[in-house]
């Protein structure tokens, strides 16, 4: 895969996907949305991908926001078009049948914090920034922000970050919610590695049907949530990584090797 603002890098079973427009503070236009986009899309076929790490190149910004150049004379009608296809990258994401961690190094705003809301597990420098600060250019957010800041950090808080436009560090980030980690700024790539690691050793199938039951569970009512885990559930014994796993317990086997069928 070649592409003209993103790197992909390949580490046994991760992929690790950069944003790379530091002189522009990874900035997300059209162009870098339809490449992230399209290389998630791909990765997803390679069954020797098991994680994604999204990250953004230099040590400024994981993704400082959507392009304001691009934005700033667009038309309602155009203004909508660059929404949809903000929200379809980041939906495509979120419906990855891959684990995506985010790995935040800097400034996360608007566009970038939508990015990372999007991902499955959001890993953070000390020296992260976050926030939607849309408000303070005469927008909304645009690429999901109203609906998935909510969903992490409650209705009241959401608000509260959405109409002030504050933008908050790493510390308080992790205290509301907002991200699940925050490491030291140098070990922000490790870290994240480490954790993809963990994930990637784990029955690839199983981390699917686990994370199909969260998204999709928690959009809807208990009853329903539960009925689409047990189906989940019933899905996993049909692999052979599920008999080879239990048949591991039993025999109390350790490091089991699971072969992603």
């Amino acid at each position: 895969m070649e592409f003209r603002y993103i790197r992909v890098e390949r580490e046994e079973y991760i992929a690790i996907v950069t944003i790379d427009r530091p002189q522009a503070l990874n900035a997300l236009n059209t162009a870098v949305l339809i490449e992230i986009g399209t290389a998630l899309k791909e990765l997803a076929l390679y069954d020797d991908v098991r994680v994604i790490i999204l990250t953004g190149a230099g040590d400024k910004a994981f993704v400082a926001g959507a392009d304001i150049g691009e934005m700033a004379n667009l038309t309602p009608v155009r203004a909508r078009e660059f929404a949809l296809t903000g929200q379809a990258v980041l939906s495509t994401i979120e419906d990855l049948p891959k684990p995506v961690i985010a790995a935040i190094t800097g400034y996360a705003l608007g566009g970038g914090c939508e990015l990372a809301m999007a991902c499955d597990i959001r890993v953070a420098s000390d020296k992260a920034k976050l926030g939607q600060p849309e408000v303070s250019l005469g927008v909304c957010p645009g690429f999901g922000g109203t609906q998935r800041l909510p969903r992490l950090v409650g209705k009241g808080m959401a608000k509260k970050l959405i109409f002030t436009g504050e933008i908050i560090d790493a510390a308080t980030a992790l205290q509301i919610g907002l991200v699940d980690m925050v490491v030291p700024h140098a070990e922000l790539m490790a870290r994240a590695k480490e954790l993809a690691a963990t994930i990637a050793q784990k029955a690839p199938f199983a981390v699917l049907q686990s994370k199909l039951a969260i998204n999709r569970g928690t959009e809807t009512d208990l009853a329903t949530g539960l009925a689409l885990e047990a189906e989940c559930f019933a899905q996993t014994f049909s692999t052979e990584d599920q008999k080879e796993g239990m048949r591991a317990f039993l025999e109390k086997k350790k490091n089991v090797q699971f072969k992603g069928k």
